[in-house]
């Protein structure tokens, strides 16, 4: 009977203990928990995440490809318990960083992961250095643990695959002319060599990237939270020939904002000696003008008051002649 007592009492135990007692779990801050019932996971009504903000911007097939059930996420605290028939999935939804080279799958790729090889629309092959920031989307858990197989990995071939792509057709603005070039834009920001217009307009690129990864939270659980593209260099055998070409650029840069600084000043110069002509024969009319209508009204006036008029001018010229020739009446 004892024994029986004991075997009885050793099962309660171990049952406690292993169903009981290790059903207790706690969910840290940075992370976020998803429980499956028998393997599937616990949902959140029958809607899916396509019915909110996730499913802005992508087209009808899209939508019903990526219609992932929401799910009810633990948040952080505890202690939480779960029956044995039920499963935790943890998931640190923490920012990481990772190398934009960065292989999930083969780690030796891409130079060990340190330099992205792409090719440019004039066909010069180049290395790209920078960083991507990215975090796990509390709002589309399912995609991440049970949508793919690997998320980080289907992310960073869709960044690679679209940062490529823009590489490959990333074209700097057209030469400006006529009054836009008055607003002191360089001439040599125009350069026309892709490299040059890609490491010109980084912030530009890495703005494109972003627009055109948002997308990934929807389709793979993970949120690309900044592309940060530092560095983009050419092979070391066309890198002098680089160098003399933008040098040469810089020198026609020069001279030609030399030029358009003189021209401008000589614009400038003219105009006003223009103005001063201008007020000087402005000054002239409205003198003779004057004297014009002065004479008229003495004229009305008589000729005894034309002739005074005369007699009076004349007086301060005799007063600054040096000498006075008169002729002789016959």
């Amino acid at each position: 009977m004892s024994v029986l007592l004991g075997m009885i009492f050793g099962f309660v135990g171990w049952f406690v203990t292993r169903y009981l007692v290790a059903g207790l779990f706690t969910v840290r801050p940075n992370e976020r928990a998803v429980k499956t019932v028998f393997g599937r996971a616990q949902r959140v009504g029958a809607g899916s995440v396509m019915d909110g903000p996730l499913g802005e911007g992508l087209d009808d097939d899209a939508r019903e490809r990526y219609a992932f059930p929401q799910l009810r996420v633990i948040p952080p605290g505890g202690p939480y318990f779960k029956f044995p028939w039920e499963k935790v999935h943890k998931v640190s939804v923490a920012t990481e960083t990772v190398n934009m080279a960065y292989d999930p799958e083969t780690p030796t790729a891409n130079s060990g992961g340190t330099i992205l090889a792409a090719v440019t629309k004039d066909q010069l092959n180049t290395g790209l250095t920078g960083q991507i920031r990215y975090q796990v989307s509390e709002r589309n858990l399912y995609a991440y643990l049970f949508g793919v197989k690997n998320p980080i990995a289907n992310v960073m071939g869709y960044f690679i695959s679209v940062l490529r792509e823009r590489i490959a057709s990333f074209a700097a603005p057209a030469q400006l002319t006529g009054e836009e070039e008055d607003d002191g834009l360089d001439p040599g920001d125009f350069a026309g060599i892709s490299i040059n217009d890609l490491r010109k307009n980084l912030q530009e690129l890495n703005d494109h990237m972003l627009r055109e990864c948002s997308v990934s939270e929807a389709r793979y659980g993970i949120v690309l939270d900044a592309s940060l593209i530092t560095g983009i260099d050419p092979p070391e055998d066309v890198d002098a020939a680089l160098a003399a070409i933008n040098t040469a650029h810089n020198h026609v840069s020069s001279e030609i904002s030399l030029a358009r600084a003189e021209a401008d000043q000589k614009i400038v110069q003219s105009k006003r000696a223009v103005e001063i002509e201008t007020l000087k024969a402005e000054a002239e009319v409205e003198t003779l003008d004057a004297l014009a209508n002065q004479l008229t009204v003495l004229k009305q006036a008589g000729s005894d008051a034309l002739e005074g008029y005369r007699r009076y001018v004349r007086l301060p010229l005799f007063d600054k002649a040096g000498r006075i020739f008169r002729g002789v009446e016959s």
